[in-house]
């Protein structure tokens, strides 16, 4: 099967690596950094082309491709995934971008098209998560979702780094949190109510709020809902003075007669500072826990994720568990086990028949842990 992955990143070469290791898989990778491209060239047998995604267009280089990955910017998303689809071509794709994937959803039915959105971790496993536990259940009351990749390594003063463009989590940070509570939605600013939370393995966290449920406020009937972010203890207040003080501001100033934007200059100084260091290791933590009414009985499902930077392959925590879990999927849509037309968010993923034990096999298969525990309320 010919598979075209969009984008060469820190996640996007994770995808392709694991992607590349099957022999019933021929993968062309498609970036416009040549570097990026050799280097994955020298890696893994893929083919690679240099495109600029933002200008070229697309449906001539994915012409041959039975299936797409899109892990492009999440700036570029949106208008990406339209192109797929209009090129009638099977996606899963982790581009996280802000705009309502399910406008896509008439578009992606007429071509006949499987279009899998959100594909991580969170979003991505989370909502997966939801949708096979709210199987078990006759009845969903509660779902909460703390989640957070971090260094292992604490350095002063920001004590974070990431895998993802700068702007992208900044933009977590500005935008306003949405939850459910008592089955109506409630927004709130992100950064705010910041609680502390104990993980085994991890220790003492902050969470605080970010605007994570996406889909799930549409497709999971539940009263009360939340997701929160979490990091190391202070980070939260010190991106509160940043954020106050303007400098995630969006809209340009004018500085000695020149026009700047606030969030792209502070994005481009944190992005060194930011960036891991190519064996530089990190982790994920995640914690799902679910509440509802199985068979007259109240019962708590809660799910723990742990992973580490794998030494071995040199693939950073937060791109194997964003990545693999793409890839994971890819595999269900590319073999049959998931064949639902049209914008499918993980969680309807997670409800489809054999496709959430495929998933932890999927995961043993590369060391990622997920544990399960089920206590009665």
């Amino acid at each position: 099967m010919q598979i075209s992955v969009l984008g060469a990143g820190l996640v996007g070469s994770a995808i392709v690596k694991d992607l590349a290791r099957s022999a019933e898989f021929e993968v062309t990778v498609i970036d416009v950094n040549p570097a990026a491209l050799a280097q994955l060239a020298a890696a893994a047998p893929v083919k690679t082309v240099a495109a600029n995604l933002l200008t070229e267009p697309l449906a001539p280089l994915i012409a041959a491709s039975e299936l797409v990955v899109c892990a492009v910017p999440g700036f570029m998303g949106y208008n990406t995934l339209r192109q797929i689809i209009e090129a009638g071509k099977n996606v899963v794709d982790i581009s996280f971008f802000p705009e309502d994937a399910l406008q896509l959803d008439e578009l992606a039915r007429q071509n006949g098209v499987t279009a899998v959105v959100d594909c991580g971790v969170a979003p991505g496993l989370c909502n997966i998560i939801a949708g096979y536990v709210a199987g078990q259940l006759e009845q969903v009351d509660e779902y909460i979702c703390y989640v957070g990749g971090l260094p292992k390594t604490r350095r002063w003063p920001y004590e974070y780094k990431a895998v993802f463009s700068p702007v992208d989590v900044l933009e977590e940070y500005t935008r306003p949190a949405r939850f459910v509570e008592y089955g109506r939605q409630v927004t709130r600013p992100a950064l705010s109510e910041v609680e502390l939370i104990d993980l085994p393995g991890v220790g003492t966290l902050e969470a605080f709020n970010t605007d994570g449920l996406r889909s799930l406020m549409d497709t999971l009937n539940a009263p009360f809902m939340k997701e929160k972010t979490l990091r190391y203890p202070g980070h939260a207040n010190l991106m509160r003075v940043f954020r106050d003080s303007g400098f995630f501001n969006a809209d340009p100033v004018a500085v000695d007669g020149v026009s700047v934007s606030p969030m792209a200059l502070t994005s481009r100084l944190l992005f060194d500072q930011w960036k891991l260091g190519q064996n530089e290791e990190d982790f994920t933590v995640m914690r799902v826990t679910l509440s509802g009414q199985r068979q007259g009985q109240a019962v708590r499902y809660t799910y723990d994720l742990y992973d580490e930077y794998d030494p071995a392959s040199q693939v950073h925590s937060m791109a194997r568990t964003t990545g693999y879990t793409c890839t994971i999927v890819a595999r269900q849509v590319a073999g049959g086990l998931f064949t639902r037309p049209g914008i499918c968010p993980p969680e309807l993923v997670g409800g489809a028949p054999g496709c959430f034990e495929n998933l932890l096999a999927g995961y043993a298969e590369r060391n990622i842990r997920l544990t399960e525990s089920v206590d009665m309320l």
